[in-house]
C-alpha cells in the first residue's frame, strides 16, 4: 500500500506527463498518434524467397492437409524446383 508521500509523487508525475509537450496542452485524449509519430518507424525487412513462396502458395489445396495445416515437406520440395531457389543456391 503506497504511503501518502508516494501517492503525492505519483500524482505529481502524472500531472507532469499530462502537461508535457508530448500530448500538448489539452492532455492525452487530444491525439493518440503523437507517441507513434515521435518514435521512428522501422522499415520493414524484405521477405525471403521461401517466405514469398509460402505466402503465395499457402492457400492452394495441394499444400494443405484436411485439418487446414500446411504440408511443409511437399512445399519444400516444390520450392526447391523453383528458379528462386536455384538462383540463391549458386551463391
Amino acid at each position: 500500500m503506497p504511503t501518502d508521500r508516494e501517492r503525492e509523487y505519483y500524482r505529481m508525475g502524472y500531472e507532469d506527463g499530462v502537461n508535457s509537450d508530448i500530448f500538448g496542452s489539452k492532455g492525452p485524449s487530444r491525439n493518440v498518434k503523437t507517441l507513434k509519430q515521435l518514435s521512428k518507424a522501422k522499415p520493414k525487412r524484405k521477405l525471403s524467397d521461401w517466405q514469398k513462396f509460402i505466402k503465395a502458395n499457402s492457400n492452394k489445396k495441394k499444400f494443405k492437409f484436411a485439418n487446414g495445416k500446411l504440408k511443409l515437406k511437399s512445399m519444400g520440395i516444390a520450392y526447391r524446383k523453383t528458379a528462386a531457389y536455384k538462383r540463391n543456391k549458386k551463391k
